[in-house]
């Protein structure tokens, strides 16, 4: 489409109602067609059998035949559906399917919903309060599956029979099924977490199903319902609580979402949160993030109920009052992103917290005492630009999985007394300047540590010369990535690294002086991915054609190696 001259700029317009066509259209639509039968049944089949066993169920193919016809050609019909049925070999639940009572219902043009609601039909019912939950956010929203479990958790949607399993897993657990079942859409893998999208369709769906218990603040005429439990203030309403919310005891959500990424905050004042405070008194989620909110005031101690408190990226805050001290159901508490924020000694009371993600200087992070933050999970450290060191007592954390510390530009190093922290499966550091992670055996107890860590990645830290040989080393058995990004002095793999007999992904990006890989990474059975860029020397002789590293590494079935500028290879 040419956009230097206007008069031939064009327009693509796409849309699922003829009105908004009668509207807009100054032509013939072109109207799409639905898929083919023959290409709908094929679609079914990918999802509802495991490849080539449709051929051992002719019962059920016949059945799914009926159903597919249903579908009328839409793919995302078809899709749900077939994962739906998915490992289902009882011909009745297929019939049940095929005869159900929702085909029976009138559908208006291109409503497609009939259909999807009869998927969310099937869903256990823990799925069902989980999806209809995401209808509190808006239309192509980017989610983040350690916000949104998190989300789950603090309004009790999560169950398990497994006292031993932690609601972080039960939580992963879920969103997969979701997945599995065609849910969520547009999935990224991120390691310890996952973004995804929803469906518009899907979101339609979860809108329509939610409206007993979520409700959106927008500029339109509200429809309070009594039982409305939970409360999203859109991106285009005032952040006021209007009178007809003000009788809505139950509320267990308050949320201001913004936009992922979004570098704008949105205007709050403390009237807004005292309102909020004092009419809903069972508050288990309160998320103010990325506003121009200053100060909470003291009463937010009186919400005893409250699991989750998020005042993260609120750039005018300055001071946390010590009542939070009081939240003794508090799980999660997001505090970073704030610069100048005073936070209260006694945060350690908080004996239940499991996430805490936080940017002060303050003594809390000095010293932990024994028994304080026995659950934290998680700790993220950001832009805590006065830490030079971690505190002590680091080995209390006992129940530590992932340890991310980013932005802290005078933090030299990390204790060791990670040593001692048997559940730690991951640490994140980047920005950090001036750490240096040389970590050796020295003690007769380090040589048989059995640590937890899966990943370890360092990213954009000038001083980094080594690696914590004590942590991974200690972690030769479930280590599985390594990740290396932006360390310009960075000189030297260690031999050691040949013990690690679990790594599945090895990436070194932006390392310049990083010239060799050390011997018997040949060793390395399981190492699946390996990943060089930016580090000219070594992608040199990690050519596939004769580079003088490459026997060590032509073992791993995905080996991406950059090639080496013109102007290097000129010069060789």
């Amino acid at each position: 489409m040419s956009m230097g001259n206007l008069s031939r700029n064009k327009m693509i317009v796409t849309t699922r109602t003829l009105k908004v066509v009668s509207i807009m259209s100054s032509c013939d639509p072109y109207v799409l067609k639905g898929l083919s039968h023959e290409d709908c049944l094929i679609l079914f089949t990918k999802w509802a059998f495991n490849d080539g066993d449709e051929r051992q169920y002719s019962k059920l193919m016949r059945i799914g035949e009926k159903i597919v016809k249903k579908c009328k050609g839409v793919p995302l019909a078809v899709r749900t559906l077939g994962s739906l049925l998915f490992s289902k070999t009882d011909e009745h639940e297929w019939i049940l399917l095929r005869d159900n009572e929702i085909w029976r219902l009138e559908q208006r043009e291109n409503d497609i919903l009939p259909v999807l609601k009869l998927s969310y039909h099937y869903l256990p019912s823990h799925l069902q309060r989980c999806l209809t939950y995401l209808s509190l956010f808006p239309k192509d929203y980017l989610y983040d599956t350690d916000y949104i479990i998190q989300f789950w958790m603090a309004n009790g949607l999560l169950a398990s029979s497994n006292q031993n399993e932690e609601w972080e897993d039960i939580g992963i657990t879920y969103f997969k099924e979701l997945w599995l079942r065609c849910f969520v859409q547009d999935v990224t893998d991120r390691g310890s977490f996952y973004l995804f999208k929803m469906h518009d369709l899907i979101h339609d769906l979860a809108l329509n199903l939610s409206q007993r218990e979520c409700l959106t603040v927008n500029r339109q005429p509200l429809k309070v319902v009594e039982k409305v439990r939970h409360l999203s203030f859109s991106l285009d309403s005032p952040l006021r609580v209007p009178q007809a919310l003000k009788k809505l005891k139950p509320v267990r959500t308050i949320m201001v979402p913004s936009l992922p990424f979004s570098i704008e905050e949105r205007s709050i004042d403390e009237s807004f949160v005292n309102a909020c405070i004092l009419n809903f008194k069972y508050l288990r989620l309160l998320d103010l993030s990325c506003t121009l909110l200053e100060e909470l005031p003291e009463s937010i101690g009186t919400l005893k109920h409250l699991r989750y408190l998020d005042v993260s990226r609120c750039p005018r805050m300055k001071k946390i009052p010590s009542s939070i001290c009081k939240l003794q159901s508090l799980l999660t508490l997001r505090l970073f992103g704030v610069p100048l924020i005073e936070v209260p000694e006694s945060l350690q009371s908080l004996i239940s917290l499991r996430i805490l993600e936080i940017t002060t200087d303050a003594p809390l992070l000095r010293d932990i005492q024994p028994g304080c933050w026995s659950s934290l999970q998680l700790l993220h450290l950001h832009e805590c630009y006065m830490l030079e060191s971690i505190f002590d007592g680091m080995q209390h954390l006992t129940s530590l999985r992932r340890l991310a510390i980013s932005e802290c530009v005078r933090l030299i190093s990390l204790p060791r007394s990670l040593k001692f922290l048997t559940k730690l499966e991951e640490i994140d550091i980047r920005r950090c300047q001036e750490i240096n992670l040389c970590m050796e055996v020295e003690e007769a107890e380090d040589q048989d540590l059995h640590l937890s860590l899966k990943t370890f990645s360092v990213s954009w830290s000038d001083a980094l010369t080594d690696l914590p040989r004590l942590l991974l080393k200690g972690s030769a058995s479930t280590l599985q990535s390594i990740k290396i990004i932006g360390c310009k002095n960075f000189e030297v793999l260690p031999e050691w690294l040949q013990n690690l007999t679990s790594l599945q992904k090895l990436e070194i990006s932006y390392c310049p002086k990083l010239s060799s890989l050390p011997e018997g990474l040949d060793r390395l059975t399981a190492l699946t991915q390996l990943k060089i860029k930016d580090c000219p020397t070594l992608s040199e002789r990690c050519r596939r054609d004769g580079g003088a590293d490459w026997p060590k590494i032509s073992h791993v079935p995905e080996v991406e190696v950059d090639p080496p500028s013109s102007s290097e290879s000129e010069s060789e």
